[in-house]
């Protein structure tokens, strides 16, 4: 595809991963956070991880993206 570029470079990116997930490993969302901060402003993304969180969510990760929509998305009437 082609290249990142203009606005889309600061494009805010919340990445969230279970440390106990069978099905992705964490080190394959370690490497793909990693791979976005080279694609786009890294001080834009943010990499969350839950501890004992499996392939699933948790409370905590609904929480921190409730806080990242209402910080990055104009509120809806």
């Amino acid at each position: 595809q082609g290249p990142i570029s203009g606005v889309n470079k600061e494009i805010a990116v919340l990445q969230c991963h279970g440390d106990c997930d069978p099905l992705v490993p964490l080190m394959f969302g370690s490497l793909t956070v990693e791979k976005l901060k080279t694609m786009i402003n890294p001080a834009n993304v943010t990499f969350r991880t839950y501890s004992g969180m499996m392939h699933s969510s948790c409370i905590e990760e609904m929480m921190d993206i409730k806080q990242f929509i209402d910080k990055h998305l104009p509120p809806v009437d």
